[in-house]
């Protein structure tokens, strides 16, 4: 895309906004008006982003010698965002694992205080979740 589209997409999305609601603001202020200011705002701004994006993806065909730098890159970021996820929603799980698995070892703890030793074995699992997600996101990391 040129420098002309892109700065003609920018415009059309700022007036998408506010010329629907211009059009609100200058009028009389009814339920109605407010209706139809939304979802005039709702169509063109929706309306420019598809057309923004069937400019986006139609690139030329030039552009296909430039594919083989393009793919090294593209597993090179996949490879980082596969380590984030796997640490962060192992995290999330573990998290999740630990909070139900801690208050019922804190609920049996209570009622009978030899339970500990078991309970700590739940909650430990529960972590270990998570140090299993760190340890395959370094494996990735280590990979890249």
């Amino acid at each position: 895309m040129t420098l002309t589209v892109k700065l003609l997409l920018i415009a059309t999305l700022v007036l998408s906004i506010i010329i629907p609601f211009g059009y609100y603001l200058l009028g009389e202020k009814s339920r109605k008006r407010y209706k139809r200011a939304i979802g005039t705002n709702v169509f063109f701004y929706f309306g420019v982003f598809v057309i923004a994006a069937i400019m986006m993806f139609g690139g030329d065909p030039v552009q296909a010698a430039d594919t083989a730098e393009n793919v090294a890159s593209n597993a090179t970021g996949f490879g980082y965002l596969a380590a984030a996820l796997s640490t962060g929603l192992s995290c999330v799980g573990g998290g999740i694992a630990v909070a139900s698995a801690a208050s019922a070892a804190l609920g049996a703890i209570s009622e009978d205080s030899s339970a500990l030793g078991k309970s700590l074995i739940f909650v430990g699992l529960a972590e270990g979740v998570c140090l299993y997600g760190l340890i395959i996101s370094f494996m990735i990391l280590g990979k890249l």
